[in-house]
């Protein structure tokens, strides 16, 4: 009974020194610039800015936190309230401060927040600490920027002509060249992307040719020949030919100079 009752005592007394959140500050977030923010292809590897702010000093009743406290750093349009779907979040581990190159922040605006190039466009940043397991988190001051995204060169050259076609096996025109037109030429959708629907022959192999008849210039996969991933890949002038999914069927496919890139998407 004696050893019972000093368990209990104990109890009593460890629950008397828990430790409870006693709450934290908001960081104060800086910048080194304010109001609008330049931005070139030509510095695209300079700072375009760097935002710095305050610890939120977490406190506890046994003072303030050692833990270790994370901060993210929202980017996203005035008026979107950091809500919108496409806003960019850079997750930081106990930093205090972020440099962003104008080349990355032409990045987030162009391929992450969609917007247009060469128009201003309206911006807010602001940055949220929390700790382990995004507890406590703590919102900062927003800051508005005015920013240009600039358009960067395509990836790939794109055709001079403005014409693309495809040609190969996998096609229903063979490695015949000139191709059937216009069933195996690419409607240009922009200067940088075309695209066509056509069938294709499953694990055949074809490339693309700026002009019909003419060999002398091609696009194709960048690696081996026929070791491309069949439901796209990168692509370069004059690269290798590119097999097609195994599976034969009618095939939606987009070429996009701009990144580089080509799709198949089986329809």
């Amino acid at each position: 009974m004696l050893s019972l009752l000093l368990f209990v005592l104990a109890s009593c007394e460890k629950d008397e020194h828990r430790i409870y959140f006693e709450g934290g500050n908001a960081p104060e977030l800086t910048a080194s610039v304010t109001g609008n923010i330049p931005l070139t292809f030509a510095n695209a590897d300079k700072e375009a800015i760097t935002l710095n702010w305050t610890n939120p000093d977490y406190q506890f009743t046994t003072g303030v936190s050692s833990q270790d406290v994370s901060y993210l750093l929202e980017i996203d349009t005035t008026g979107s309230n950091f809500t919108n779907p496409k806003r960019r979040t850079l997750s930081i581990k106990s930093g205090l401060s972020k440099t962003i190159t104008q080349g990355e922040l032409n990045d987030y605006l162009l391929n992450t927040l969609e917007l247009k190039p060469e128009m201003p466009h309206a911006v807010e940043m602001r940055v949220t600490a929390s700790l382990t397991g995004n507890a406590v988190p703590v919102t900062s001051n927003v800051l508005a920027f005015t920013i240009t995204p600039y358009t960067v060169p395509p990836k790939v050259a794109p055709p001079a002509n403005g014409e693309l076609y495809i040609v190969g096996d996998a096609t229903p025109g063979g490695w015949d060249n000139p191709v059937p037109k216009p069933a195996q030429q690419l409607t240009q959708v922009s200067p940088t992307l075309y695209e066509i629907t056509l069938a294709l022959s499953g694990g055949k192999s074809y490339l693309f040719i700026p002009v019909n008849g003419s060999w002398d210039a091609k696009y194709g996969f960048t690696g081996e020949k026929n070791k491309n991933n069949v439901n796209g890949d990168d692509f370069k002038s004059g690269g290798n030919d590119m097999k097609a999914p195994d599976a034969g069927g009618t095939y939606k496919i987009q070429v996009n100079f701009q990144t580089g890139k080509y799709t198949l998407t089986k329809q």
